[in-house]
């Protein structure tokens, strides 16, 4: 399969769906207007699918491997990483005081969706580089931004977070990795972490670790935690990479997909480190990097979603077999009523994901344009919003598209089982889906709920005057708004979290399927109700938006009849 970047997309949904024009309007954006926006994705569609696409295969078929202490990368890697860096897309949105284009997070946001289709395993790389710069820029002595961050950005060197513990997993609070203060500003680290993204590699000069590690006497829990850079090898007066530092990769995980991206257990044995932030700052600081992540991870399951519908269309507009009842078609599969439903709400969805996750892009733009604490709630909101719906949509996407392939969907051959292995892990990493679920209806509802009411105040003001031109659409998405501000209300009268926790997917699930509604309801007003992307809207309402009736009802059951069963109960011991 050939991918073709959705520019075209891209620059219909800023034109008249996310409100792209809102944030280039802003003196901090004005560069980017249309023109230029066209530009850039121009670039970038033509660097992913000349470039970085090939790689993919490569990558499931020649996996990243340790020889000796040292992490060889699949073939091509670091020719299309340093493609990638070379033309400056690392240091997208950072700032050009170190090199950066300090460009929207729109932009970047879906150029690494591009990158994500193309080759999700090469990606990886400049993402976790990407989350590293931000922490630094935002938490980083002055001394540490002049040296890393131009590295980091023109790609010269790339960046990794450590947290996750073998004792710890998604309790970070239970990690026991140490730091111990050298008497000279420096701390030697010690500790083992695990799925390490990227932990080390022949594609770069040098590698930057963000560690979690605790200080003598520290606090238990969370609070005692602090945040360390940890280089691969110690930078020279000059800023070179220098001798190497006493850290080492214990192993590369077997995983069930990206197998181009070699996931490390590292073990650091008083490695050379420097603080950043304050002691006992380490989670702030982290997470910094983790909700640039979280937003970057969605955009990988839409990449994979793109990807896997791209190559499903293909295959369904080629593949001959049946007789379909359709009295209009092309006398392939696509003819098909099932094939022409899984398609098409595959189209759907894809569309919904995309959008949500660009909505989230544009807040972050505008809270850093304006200042305004408005704009940053909507955008801690809908982070964890993009990143659940966007990998749950990229695993429904992919296992659609190897049904749509028939028996050919499960023979490798065909890479459509690629698209499925490898965005399994997205729901996983960075807060498991379910953690996101538990942040959106305890954290994002501590403002008594203002920031969710504002975004659902929105979307039934642009309903009611959507209603003449798209009637048929808006009256479905007004109900499915009520709803979910009835069961919001309901989760903020809660005051036993576990009650919320129960039903936080499903809530979670239903606030993107109004968003998505709103999303599609947008693009069919741009076309005044008349046209394909109407049609493509009606499909979602009529088949899509209605899951927010049972996902809501299952919101709001609470956790008691979870809990009537006991463990021993539960196992069937």
């Amino acid at each position: 399969m050939s991918y073709r970047a959705p520019v075209a997309e891209y620059q219909f949904m800023f034109d008249h769906v996310v409100g792209f024009d809102e944030v280039t309007a802003h003196a901090l954006f004005e560069d980017t207007g249309s023109e230029m926006a066209a530009a850039i994705l121009g670039e970038a569609a033509r660097l992913c699918e000349e470039k970085i696409a090939p790689l993919n295969r490569k990558g499931d078929l020649t996996p990243a491997r340790l020889e000796n202490g040292i992490v060889r990368t699949t073939p091509g890697f670091a020719e299309g990483f340093k493609a990638i860096a070379s033309g400056g897309w690392v240091g997208m949105s950072a700032s050009a005081e170190h090199g950066g284009m300090g460009l929207p997070m729109t932009m970047t946001t879906a150029v690494n969706e591009m990158m994500s289709s193309a080759c999700m395993a090469l990606q990886l790389a400049p993402l976790m580089s990407q989350g590293q710069i931000e922490a630094l820029e935002h938490h980083a002595s002055d001394e540490i931004k002049a040296l890393y961050l131009p590295k980091l950005i023109s790609g010269e060197w790339t960046g990794t977070m450590n947290l996750t513990e073998p004792q710890a997993g998604s309790d970070v609070g239970a990690l026991t990795s140490k730091a111990e203060p050298n008497g000279d500003g420096t701390y030697s680290v010690s500790g083992q972490k695990i799925y390490i993204t990227w932990g080390d590699h022949d594609v770069a000069d040098n590698i930057c670790h963000l560690v979690l590690a605790r200080l003598p006497g520290s606090v238990s829990g969370t609070k005692g935690i602090s945040l360390f850079l940890v280089p691969k090898f110690i930078p020279t007066e000059a800023g070179k990479a220098g001798v190497g530092n006493t850290l080492k990769v214990v192993s590369l995980e077997h995983k069930l997909g990206l197998h181009g991206s070699p996931t490390a257990v590292m073990q650091y044995e008083g490695a050379k480190g420097w603080l950043v932030g304050e002691e006992g700052g380490g989670m702030r600081a982290m997470f910094t990097m983790m909700n640039n992540a979280r937003l970057g991870v969605g955009g990988q399951g839409i990449g994979i979603a793109e990807a896997a519908l791209q190559q499903a269309m293909t295959y369904a507009s080629e593949r001959k077999q049946g007789r379909s009842l359709s009295e209009v078609g092309r006398g392939t599969i696509i003819d098909h009523a099932d094939v022409r439903r899984m398609l098409s709400v595959m189209k759907a969805d894809v569309f919904a994901a995309r959008s949500i996750a660009l909505m989230c892009a544009v807040a972050i733009d505008l809270e850093k344009a304006t200042g305004d604490a408005a704009w940053g709630a909507r955008a801690a909101l809908l982070t964890p919003i993009a990143k659940t719906f966007g990998t749950e949509t990229g695993m429904r996407v992919a296992e659609m598209g190897v049904q749509v392939h028939g028996g050919m969907g499960f023979i490798e051959e065909t890479g459509a089982a690629q698209f499925y292995r490898d965005v399994r892990v997205t729901a996983i990493y960075e807060g498991t889906n379910g953690i996101q679920g538990m942040d959106l209806v305890a954290r994002k509802l501590m403002d008594g709920g203002d920031a969710a009411f504002a975004l659902l105040d929105e979307i039934a003001e642009f309903t009611e005057s959507a209603r003449h031109a798209c009637p048929t659409l808006g009256s479905p998405l007004w109900e499915a708004v009520e709803a979910l501000r009835e069961a919001t209300e309901w989760m903020l009268e809660q005051s036993e979290l576990n009650a919320r926790f129960a039903g936080a997917h499903a809530y979670l699930t239903a606030f993107a399927r109004v968003i998505g509604g709103y999303a599609h309801l947008r693009a069919a007003s741009a076309e005044n109700g008349i046209g394909p992307r109407t049609k493509l809207a009606n499909i979602y309402m009529s088949r899509l938006l209605p899951e927010h009736i049972s996902l809501l009802a299952e919101a709001q059951v609470g956790d008691k009849d979870l809990f009537a069963l006991s463990a021993d109960e539960l196992a069937g011991v």
